[in-house]
């Protein structure tokens, strides 16, 4: 089984052979919770794709665990970076979904006020939402034993997703009408791929074309409709095989 990952700022990333002091909430997670003892081993990542792999050698109260660092690690930056560009879902389905595509290697969670959006993010209950998208990635990411952590953007409207694809090296849109199966669409070597998934109710003929304008295509998954907490996760885990990021 592999070491868990507990998240710490980088500064506190030592070299190989120093102890380092995981205190705080990490830090009671690992001994309150995770109950870790002398002689195991362990992961402490800063989620911006650096790390060390050490040996708990000593625990102490409650919340406070020393490990001693035995290798540097790093999760470079991917040359071909996927962004999903999630429509708001209903209730607690945009958490589901942050935290399956963080489990299959998204790299940045969009958040998109879609015309079709029950849900709307505003004021305090907006600020809320995105706080919990973020914590849920980040949770995520450290089950995951990821050491760089997806971003979760600031929400964005048509217009500002319109924006990013008209930038991406690859623009798609999940639609159930699209032309072209996502499973054959040419994937490029670098850059942005930006993929949109859109509401439960869909993607309004008029977002499909400022989408289009913008150069990003309509693709199909296959025959059966995913919801919108699914989508994102069957699609990038397809992208991300065939990218080869899986490999």
């Amino acid at each position: 089984m592999t070491a868990p990952v507990f998240l710490v700022d980088t500064e506190r990333l030592a070299p190989v052979g120093a102890v380092v002091r995981l205190d705080g909430p990490e830090g009671r997670h690992a001994v309150a919770v995770r109950r870790l003892a002398v002689g195991e081993p362990v992961v402490l990542a800063d989620g911006a794709g650096a790390g060390v792999s050490g040996t708990v050698v000593g625990v102490s109260g409650k919340d406070v665990l020393e490990v001693e660092v035995r290798e540097q690690l790093a999760e470079p930056e991917p040359e071909l970076r996927l962004v999903v560009v999630q429509a708001l879902p209903k209730g607690d389905r945009g958490e589901l979904a942050v935290e399956l595509m963080t489990e299959v290697g998204v790299d940045e969670v969009v958040p998109w006020a879609a015309s079709r959006c029950i849900t709307q993010w505003k004021g305090e209950r907006g600020a809320k939402a995105l706080a919990k998208w973020r914590a849920t990635a980040r949770e995520a990411g450290k089950q995951s034993r990821r050491l760089r952590f997806p971003a979760v953007a600031e929400p964005m409207s048509t217009r500002q997703v319109a924006e990013r694809l008209a930038g991406a090296a690859l623009g798609a849109v999940l639609h159930e009408e699209g032309a072209q199966p996502l499973a054959s669409a040419e994937l490029p070597g670098s850059g942005e791929l930006v993929l949109v998934v859109g509401p439960e109710g869909g993607v309004s003929p008029d977002e499909l074309e400022r989408f289009a304008e913008a150069g990003a295509a309509p693709y199909r998954l296959g025959r059966s409709v995913l919801r919108t907490s699914t989508a994102g996760v069957a699609a990038g885990a397809l992208l991300l095989g065939r990218s080869g990021r899986w490999g």
